[in-house]
C-alpha cells in the first residue's frame, strides 16, 4: 500500500508522534495523545484491516515507535501506551482474519498484512535489550497492577514476533546459514532473555506467567528437532556415519543404473529416422494395430494415456499436504539453544508443566493452548532420551495421568475432525501433536525399561501393566489406522502412526513373553433397544363400527373448529407428578383414556388429553432408540489374537499408502512397515490380504529399482509374497481375478482353502410350514407347565424336523407370541448362577483352604469338598480377595516324583498288607465315636446294593464334613497360639500388640460404619517394620488371613474386606498374652500324673486303638480267603495260631455282630476284642 492513499487524519496523527533527527528521536508534545489515537483507530479498523495495512506501509513501528521505547522508556505511561500499540501492529494475519481467506480479494489483503509483519520481526533484534532492561527493574514484591499488565503485554510481543513466519521467497538459505529467525534467537541470548525466560519458568513468584513462558520457547525452537540439538558441536557417531554411507551408496548405485539405461538407449550409428512400428497385438482406437512412431528402446514406457489431458483431481479428493520440513540452523545457535534445553530440563521442566497442566486441567487457558503442552512434552522428552537420558529430568510428564491426558486429546481431535470439516486440517494438525506426544511417552518408557537402575526399571514396569490393561491405550493405534484419512491427514502424521504402532507392538510382543497369563480390561457397549408400549388391544369392534365411530367424532371436532373451551382443557390431566406409578405407567394410561374417549365419541375430551400429553411429553418420540451400556470384564491376553485385529483391508491399506514413498521413507520406517506386513503374512499366514494388483505393481517397482539393494528386507518380503502367489495360482484358476479386488479375512481363506458353495455358510430365516407351526403351538403347549429346566431341550427331540436348531425353535415361539421375549427361554449355564458368598460359605472355603493347604493339589481338593459348587477361576478370585493366598501360583498342582519308581506313584502299587506294615503299631490317628462303623458301612454298601450307598453316602459325607470342619478348626486355633508363643520367646510382644491393637481398630470401624474396605497395614515404628520383614511374622499374618501385597503397586499388608469383625476380634484374641500362657500351660500339663483318670483313659484308647488295627489285618485275611489258592490252608492255620494267641490276652466278650455275606467264612466283631472265625467247605 503506497503512502498517497493513506486517511489524512491517520497520517496528520502519524506526523504528531515525532520526527528522527540522525539517531536521535525528537517527541512531539502530543506523541502520547497521538499513541492513544493509533490504538483508537486500529480497534475500529473494517474487515480488510486497512488502518493496519497503512500503518505498515508507513513503517511507523520501525520509524517511530521503536526509537520511542529504546530512547524514551522514563517516560512509564508512553512506554506502556507504545508497547500496547506494537502488541496490536505485530498480532498474527490468522487472529486478525480468523483464518486463511478463500475470497481472492480478502486473500490480498491478508497477504499484504502478513508481509508487512515480516518486517517488523527484521527490526524486532533491537526490542529484547529494552525488555530485558526493563523486566529486571523492579522485584515483583514492588510491583503494582499496571507492571504486572505492562510483563504481560511484552511478553505478547515478544511472542507476536517469534510467531511471524518466514517468508519463503526472500529467504533461500541454505542449512547452517543464519535466517531472520536464527538472528532473532541470538538476539535474545545476547540481550540475555533466555535467561530472564529461564527465571520466569523456575520462579514460584512468576508462576501466573507460565503459559506465557511456554508458548514463547515453543516459538523460539519452532524449526529444530531434538536430534540436531543433541549432536550440535560434537563429533558423528558411528551410526550416523554408517547411515550416510549407506544414502550415498544408493544415490551412487541410482545414478549408475540410469547412466546403464542411457547408455543401452543410444544405438550403435546415428539415424536422424527414428523408424515407425506396428505393434502387433495392440489395438488402437480403430479396428487397426497401433503404430510406434519412436525407437524399441522407449516402446516399454508406452501407455494408452499419453497425450491426453490430465485430469483434474477434485479439492475434496487431494491429498493433505505435509508441513514444511526442518532446516538446519547456524552452528551458533544450535550451540546456544542446547544449553538453553539442558538448563531448561534440570531446572524448569517439572515445574512449568506442572503448572501448565494445572491451568490446562481447570480451563485456566485459552483454547487450544494445550497444543503447546504437547509439543513441549514430545520435544524436551526427545532431547532427553537423546541426551544421556535421567529420568528424573522429565518425572512431571512420565505417568499414568500423561498417557490418558494424550489420549483423550486425541480422540477429541478425531471427533473435531469429523464434525468440523472446515477446520479438518487444524485438527489433523493437533492430533498429530499429541500422537507425538504419545509416541515419547512409549519411547521414554522403552528407554526407562533399558535402565542400569532397578526402581527405574520397576516404574517401567508399573506404567506397562497400566497401559497394557486398560483397552483405550491398546486399541488407540488400531482405531486410528482403521479412520486413517489421506485428505485430511498428512503422510507425515501416518509415518509417525506406523512408527508408534511398530513400537507400541514390540513393547507388547516383550510384556507378553516374561508371563504366562496377562489378564486386561475387556469393554463391550451392548446396544439394546427400548421400545414404547405397545398399544393396548382396544375392546372387540367391527371395523364399521369403528369407522362410524371416527366419523362421527370428526364431524364434532370440525363443528368446534378444533377448539377446546377452557374449562375442559384444565380438567385435561394426562400425567400425576405426586403419583407412585412410573411414568411409563401413566403414559399407557393416558393412552387408554383417549381410546376410551374416542370410543365413546367424545371427540373433544380426547383430544385435549391428547394435547396436554404431548406438552406435558416435550415431543418426546415414541421410536425406538438405541441405549448403550459398556460391559467392562477381564479376560486373558493373547497377542497373537491382538495381531490378528490387524489383519483388516482398512489397516493394510495405510501401510501400503505409505510404502509407495519407500524411496524417499527412512529405514526405520521401511522396517516398520514390513514387520507389519511381515506379521499378518507368515505369522498370521494371512498373505493372501496382500494378493491386490496394486500391491505386485508397487513391488515391481521395488524389485526393478537400480537401488533395490539399498531395500533389501522390502526385496526379500516381495518376492515371498510373489512366491506364495504363484504357488496358488497353479491351484486356483481365480486367482488373477482375485487380483482386483481387495479382501476381507473370509475372502483370504476361502481363496486359500477354497470357496464354499452357493447357500453355504449363510444365515438365512428357516421357513416354518402350518403343520410344523401347528406341532410346536401343540408340544409348547403340553409341556409349558411341566416345570422342566429347559422347555426348549425337552421340544428339540419331539419335533417331526430333527434338523432345526435351538435358536430356530427359540425364534419361532417369539414370533408365533408363545413367548414374549427370548429372555425367557435363554439357556442357563451350569455353574454361574451362584454369585454371592455368604458368610457360612466362607467360613467353609477358609476352613477347607487349611485342612489341604500342605497338599499337592489344593484347589482340586476344595472343589471336591466344597458345598456350593462353583468354577476354579471363581473359586481361585475369591481365595486372592480373602488374603488366603497372594498368588495364583500358590493353587498350582504340585508334580512329585519318587526316585525309586520313576513314572509313577509310590502308593499306586502299595496294597493292604504294605499299608499296614508301615503303620507303628497301627493307625497312629484315632477315628472318634462311630466313625469306625460308618466306613465299614460304607465298604460293605460297595460292595453290596448301589441304593444304599446313595441313601447312606451324603449322611456319612455330612458327619466327615463337619468333624473336619471342627478339628481343623481346633488344630488351626493351638498353631496360632504357638506361632505367637514362639514369637513372644523371640522378643516379639511389641509388634504383636500393635497388630492386636490394629486387628480390634479394624473390628470396631467396620461395626460402627458399615463399610468393609480393605485396610492397609502400616508399621510407623523401627520394631514393627523389622518385625513385618521376618519370614516368621508373615507366616503368622497369612495364618490370621492378613493379605500380601498383590502386584508391584501395593507396599503394604492388608486386612482384606471379607474379614468380618467377629473374625478379626478372634484373631486379636488368640494373639493375647493370656492366651499363650494357656498355650504353654497345655503344654506343661501334656504330660498326666500316674494314676490319674486322664491316664487311664489314655490307656484304654491305646488299647482300643491297638485292637482295631489288628481287627483291619484280620479282615485283610479273610478277604484274601476268598481267593483260590494252594496257600489258603498255610493262611488258614496263620488265622488259628493268631486266634490262639488272641484268646490268651482277651478275656472281656460283649455284643457280636454277624456278617452273613461270607461264604467261606463269617467274622464276630466287638468293640473292645475281634473273633474271627472261618468255616471251610
Amino acid at each position: 500500500m503506497d503512502l498517497y492513499v493513506m486517511n489524512c487524519e491517520l497520517l496528520a496523527t502519524c506526523s504528531a508522534l515525532g520526527y528522527l533527527e540522525g539517531d536521535t528521536y525528537h517527541k512531539e508534545p502530543d506523541c502520547l495523545e497521538s499513541v492513544k489515537d493509533l490504538i483508537r483507530y486500529l480497534r475500529h479498523e473494517d474487515d480488510t484491516r486497512d488502518t493496519r495495512q497503512q500503518l505498515g506501509a508507513g513503517q511507523i513501528l520501525q520509524n517511530d515507535l521503536l526509537p520511542i521505547i529504546t530512547q524514551h522508556s522514563q517516560d512509564k505511561s508512553l512506554f506502556d501506551a507504545c508497547i500496547r500499540l506494537m502488541v496490536n501492529l505485530t498480532q498474527p494475519a490468522l487472529l486478525c482474519f480468523g483464518k486463511v481467506p478463500d475470497d481472492p480479494t480478502v486473500r490480498h489483503h491478508f497477504l499484504e498484512v502478513v508481509s508487512y509483519l515480516q518486517a517488523y520481526k527484521e527490526v524486532g533484534v533491537f526490542l529484547f535489550f529494552t525488555f530485558h532492561l526493563y523486566l529486571t527493574r523492579q522485584d515483583w514484591e514492588q510491583r503494582q497492577e499496571e507492571d504486572n499488565l505492562l510483563i504481560e503485554r511484552i511478553l505478547l510481543l515478544v511472542r507476536n514476533v517469534l510467531h511471524v513466519p518466514a517468508d519463503p521467497y526472500e529467504e533461500k538459505n541454505v542449512d547452517d546459514d543464519a535466517s531472520v529467525h536464527d538472528k532473532l534467537l541470538w538476539a535474545i541470548h545476547m540481550s540475555g532473555l533466555d535467561d530472564l525466560i529461564k527465571f520466569l519458568a523456575s520462579a514460584q513468584s512468576e508462576q501466573q506467567w507460565s503459559m506465557h513462558v511456554l508458548e514463547v520457547i515453543s516459538l523460539m525452537f519452532r524449526d529444530q528437532t531434538p536430534e540436531l540439538l543433541v549432536s550440535a558441536g560434537q563429533a558423528r557417531s558411528a551410526q550416523e556415519k554408517q547411515r550416510d554411507a549407506q544414502e550415498l551408496e544408493a544415490l551412487r548405485q541410482k545414478e549408475q543404473a540410469e547412466k546403464r539405461s542411457r547408455t543401452l538407449q543410444r544405438g550403435t550409428r546415428h539415424s536422424r529416422f527414428g523408424g515407425s512400428y506396428v505393434v502387433q497385438g495392440l489395438k488402437s482406437i480403430g479396428e487397426k494395430d497401433v503404430i510406434y512412431h519412436r525407437g524399441l528402446h522407449n516402446f516399454k514406457n508406452y501407455t494408452h494415456d499419453e497425450g491426453k489431458a490430465v485430469r483434474r483431481v477434485p479439492k475434496r479428493k487431494l491429498h493433505a499436504r505435509d508441513s514444511e520440513g526442518k532446516r538446519r540452523s547456524a552452528l551458533n545457535v544450535r550451540l546456544f539453544l542446547r544449553e538453553f534445553c539442558m538448563d531448561f530440563l534440570e531446572n524448569c521442566y517439572n515445574r512449568l508443566m506442572y503448572l501448565v497442566k494445572e491451568g490446562l486441567i481447570r480451563e485456566q487457558a485459552q483454547q487450544h493452548d494445550e497444543t503447546y503442552y504437547l509439543w513441549a512434552l514430545s520435544f524436551f522428552m526427545a532431547f532427553n532420551r537423546g541426551n544421556g537420558f535421567r529420568a528424573d529430568l522429565v518425572s512431571e510428564t512420565m505417568s499414568i495421568r500423561a498417557f490418558h491426558f494424550i489420549e483423550r486429546n486425541i480422540t477429541n481431535y478425531y471427533e473435531m475432525m469429523l464434525n468440523d470439516r472446515k477446520e479438518a486440517s487444524s485438527w489433523s494438525r493437533r492430533m498429530h501433536l499429541a500422537l507425538k506426544a504419545y509416541q515419547e511417552l512409549l519411547l521414554t518408557v522403552n528407554e526407562m525399561d533399558r535402565s542400569r537402575d532397578e526402581d527405574i526399571r520397576q516404574s517401567a514396569n508399573v506404567i506397562k501393566s497400566n497401559i497394557f490393561y486398560l483397552m483405550e491405550y491398546r486399541e488407540i493405534f488400531l482405531t486410528l489406522l482403521r479412520k486413517f484419512d489421506e485428505t485430511k491427514q498428512p503422510r507425515t502424521f501416518l509415518r509417525d502412526l506406523v512408527e508408534s504402532t511398530h513400537l507400541f507392538l514390540r513393547m507388547l510382543e516383550r510384556f507378553c513373553k516374561g508371563r504366562n497369563n496377562l489378564v486386561v480390561q475387556r469393554k463391550r457397549v451392548k446396544r439394546k433397544k427400548s421400545k414404547g408400549r405397545k398399544n393396548p388391544t382396544a375392546a372387540e369392534t367391527t371395523p364399521e363400527e369403528l369407522e362410524e365411530t371416527w366419523r362421527a367424532v370428526a364431524e364434532e371436532l370440525r363443528a368446534t373448529s378444533f377448539q377446546l373451551s377452557e374449562a375442559l382443557t384444565e380438567r385435561a390431566v394426562p400425567f400425576d407428578a405426586a403419583s407412585e406409578t412410573p411414568l411409563e405407567e401413566q403414559r399407557t394410561e393416558a393412552m387408554v383414556r383417549v381410546q376410551d374417549t374416542l370410543l365413546n365419541r367424545r371427540g373433544p375430551e380426547a383430544l385435549g388429553l391428547l394435547r396436554a400429553a404431548r406438552s406435558e411429553e416435550d415431543g418426546e418420540l415414541e421410536e425406538e432408540e438405541e441405549l448403550e451400556s459398556v460391559r467392562v470384564s477381564e479376560t486373558e491376553f493373547n497377542f497373537l489374537d491382538f495381531i490378528k485385529r490387524f489383519a483388516n483391508p482398512n489397516v493394510v491399506r495405510p501401510y501400503l499408502l505409505l510404502l509407495r514413498s519407500y524411496s524417499q521413507n527412512s529405514p526405520h520406517t521401511n522396517h516398520c512397515i514390513t514387520r507389519m506386513l511381515h506379521r499378518l503374512a507368515v505369522d498370521l499366514k494371512m498373505d493372501a490380504l496382500l494378493f491386490q494388483l496394486s500391491v505386485f505393481c508397487l513391488f515391481n517397482k521395488i524389485l526393478g529399482d537400480p537401488a533395490a539393494t539399498a531395500y533389501k528386507e522390502l526385496v526379500t518380503f516381495a518376492k515371498f509374497v510373489l512366491n506364495r502367489f504363484f504357488a496358488l495360482a497353479a491351484k486356483n484358476n481365480k486367482a488373477f481375478v482375485e487380483l482386483l479386488f481387495w479382501k476381507s479375512v473370509g475372502a483370504a481363506r476361502e481363496m486359500t482353502e477354497g470357496y464354499s458353495k452357493p447357500g453355504e455358510g449363510c444365515v438365512c430365516k428357516a421357513k416354518w410350514t402350518p403343520e410344523e407351526e401347528d406341532e410346536l403351538r401343540t408340544l409348547y403347549e403340553e409341556h409349558r407347565d411341566s416345570e422342566v429346566p429347559d422347555i426348549v431341550e425337552t421340544l428339540l427331540p419331539l419335533l417331526s424336523n430333527t434338523t432345526r436348531t435351538r435358536r430356530q425353535v427359540v425364534a419361532q415361539l417369539v414370533a408365533m407370541g408363545l413367548v414374549d421375549s427370548v429372555k425367557e427361554l435363554k439357556k442357563q449355564r451350569k455353574g454361574t448362577r451362584i454369585v454371592l458368598w455368604t458368610e457360612e460359605q466362607e467360613e467353609e472355603l477358609q476352613m477347607l483352604f487349611e485342612e489341604f493347604r500342605d497338599s499337592d493339589d489344593v484347589l482340586g481338593n476344595i472343589l471336591k469338598k466344597v458345598t456350593a459348587k462353583r468354577s476354579r477361576a471363581r473359586m481361585v478370585e475369591k481365595l486372592l480377595s480373602m488374603g488366603l493366598v497372594s498368588d495364583r501360583r500358590e493353587l498350582h498342582k504340585k508334580r512329585r516324583r519318587n526316585p525309586n519308581a520313576p513314572g509313577k506313584s509310590a502308593a499306586m502299587g502299595m496294597t493292604e498288607e504294605e499299608f499296614l506294615a508301615h503303620l507303628p503299631g497301627g493307625l497312629t490317628e484315632e477315628p472318634m465315636e462311630g466313625e469306625e462303623e460308618v466306613e465299614e458301612d460304607e465298604e460293605d454298601e460297595e460292595e453290596s446294593e448301589g441304593e444304599e450307598r446313595e441313601r447312606q453316602a451324603p449322611a456319612a459325607r455330612g458327619r466327615k464334613s463337619w468333624m473336619a470342619e471342627r478339628e481343623s478348626m481346633v488344630e488351626k486355633n493351638a498353631s496360632l497360639r504357638t506361632m505367637v508363643y514362639t514369637l513372644r520367646q523371640e522378643g516379639m510382644s511389641g509388634p504383636l500388640l500393635w497388630l492386636q491393637n490394629c486387628l480390634n481398630r479394624t473390628a470396631d470401624h467396620r461395626e460402627e460404619e458399615g463399610l468393609f474396605q480393605p485396610v492397609p497395614i502400616v508399621p510407623l515404628t523401627e520394631e514393627n517394620e523389622d518385625a513385618m520383614e521376618k519370614k516368621s511374622f508373615q507366616r503368622l499374618l497369612r495364618k490370621i488371613g492378613v493379605r500380601a501385597p498383590a502386584d508391584e503397586q501395593e507396599s503394604f499388608w492388608r486386612i482384606p474386606a471379607q474379614m468380618r469383625p467377629s473374625q478379626l476380634r478372634g484373631a486379636a484374641e488368640v494373639l493375647s498374652p493370656s492366651q499363650d500362657a494357656l498355650a504353654a500351660g497345655a503344654e506343661e500339663s501334656e504330660q498326666p500324673t500316674p494314676g490319674s483318670p486322664i491316664q487311664e483313659q489314655q490307656q484304654g484308647e491305646a488299647d482300643s486303638h491297638e485292637q482295631r488295627t489288628q481287627a483291619l489285618r484280620a479282615l485283610l485275611l479273610a478277604r484274601k480267603m476268598k481267593q483260590p489258592s494252594a496257600s489258603a490252608e498255610h493262611t488258614g492255620q496263620q488265622i488259628r495260631h493268631w486266634l490262639s494267641s488272641e484268646k490268651k490276652t482277651s478275656t472281656k466278650r460283649s455284643r457280636v455282630v454277624l456278617d452273613s455275606d461270607e461264604d467261606e467264612g463269617t467274622v464276630l466283631s466287638s468293640n473292645h476284642n475281634l473273633v474271627i472265625l472261618v468255616f471251610y467247605p
